[in-house]
This record gives structure tokens, C-alpha cells and sequence, in this order.
């Protein structure tokens, strides 16, 4: 097995390119993984009666990114992971804009299928991220699911 490198964890307030995030993750993953795993969360436009026109996010800056790194790190010992990139927006939003985008490289599918879940289970849940989505008439923010507490869950020892 290659040698891993470190998390690269970027929060970022303009937009990015997946489809150049992903060949550049592709190229620096070489021959040496088996499996590159990424995941695109992209803004939900929500229900047709009141659609989501925005979504803003907020963060902690420089503790939500030592948070990230270290739950990234904490995945790449477990699975065995060469590589893992967490790309997070911040700011406003519009739908269909991409939120997250979250990679990991391993020598076998399992190792980055369950790096990459166990990461935007944590996203969802524990980061230090607050979300408001703004519809014509309203602005809430909004708390994780129980759901997506319970897929959290799953990853205790």
C-alpha cells in the first residue's frame, strides 16, 4: 500500500468545479488506489409550494476546519485511506449549487465507501456549520434530522 497523505480540508466561499476537483483527486491518487469514492452534496430546492431560494451557511473559522481534519484523519487510519479531500461552502447559495464534496482513495471500494459515509455523517451532524434556508416569506435555521443523528450513530466503537 502507498503512503497517505494528509486531509486536505477547504472551506470556501465561492463556488467550485467538481468535475476539476474530481481529475485532480483522480491524478493525485495514481496507480495506487483501487477506489476513489467522492460524494456531491448540491442545495435542495425544497418543496414546490414555498421553494428554498437560498441557503447561507456560517461557520467557526479555523476550529471547524481542525474539527474536519481531525474526523478525516481519524477516517484515513480506520479505513486505510491514501487520500481524502473535504471541500465545504460557506455564504449564500443558490439551489442546485454545490454545498460539499467530500473524497477518499484506498486500495479497495469498502475502505473509501465507508471513509467518504462515515465524513458527510459527520458533516451533516457534528460540524461546526449552521445552516439558514431563506424562501420567499421566511428564514429558518435548520437542525439536523433524527435521521442523520442516527447515521452518525452507527460510527461509535
Amino acid at each position: 500500500m502507498g503512503a497517505s497523505s494528509a486531509p486536505r480540508i477547504r472551506i470556501e466561499s465561492a463556488p467550485f468545479d467538481p468535475a476539476a476537483e474530481l481529475a485532480a483527486f483522480e491524478t493525485d491518487a495514481g496507480r495506487t488506489a483501487g477506489a476513489v469514492v467522492c460524494f456531491l452534496g448540491k442545495v435542495r430546492e425544497g418543496a414546490s409550494d414555498d421553494p428554498v431560494r437560498a441557503l447561507y451557511l456560517e461557520h467557526y473559522p479555523g476550529m471547524t476546519e481542525r474539527a474536519i481534519e481531525a474526523t478525516a484523519a481519524e477516517a484515513q487510519r480506520r479505513w486505510s485511506l491514501f487520500d481524502c479531500l473535504v471541500i465545504h461552502r460557506v455564504g449564500a447559495m443558490a439551489p442546485g449549487e454545490p454545498i460539499v464534496f467530500v473524497c477518499a482513495s484506498a486500495a479497495h471500494r469498502r475502505d473509501a465507501f465507508q471513509a467518504a459515509d462515515r465524513l458527510m455523517d459527520y458533516l451533516k451532524t457534528k460540524a461546526l456549520f449552521w445552516k439558514k434556508e431563506m424562501r420567499d416569506n421566511s428564514e429558518a435555521w435548520i437542525e439536523p434530522r433524527p435521521a442523520d443523528h442516527a447515521d452518525e450513530a452507527r460510527w461509535k466503537d
